[in-house]
């Protein structure tokens, strides 16, 4: 699990009724709640500004909600947090 933090880049899905509109638009988490809920502001595919108040972080196996909006971590900070838990482990272990 990643903790979110102020100023981290989300990819951010929106639903309108049980469909995925589009590609996920980026965004940076603006509030934490806790450890999968945020608020964030971002921009849609056209460049336009939104922000939503408090989404669904998707951690690890979470599975997205049907409806509203949810977001996850964009693929580097997997990748780092994954590079980080092995080399944590690697130094546990001596």
């Amino acid at each position: 699990m990643i903790t979110p933090t102020i100023g981290r880049v989300v990819l951010v899905y929106r639903h309108a009724g049980f469909v995925v509109t589009g590609q996920p638009e980026p965004a940076l988490i603006t509030h934490v709640w806790h450890d999968r809920m945020v608020n964030v502001g971002g921009f849609d595919s056209n460049g336009q500004p939104f922000s939503a108040t408090s989404i669904q972080l998707l951690q690890d196996d979470d599975t997205p909600i049907n409806y509203g909006y949810y977001c996850e971590w964009i693929p580097y900070q997997k990748g780092q947090a994954a590079k980080y838990e092995e080399l944590e482990k690697k130094i546990k272990e001596g």
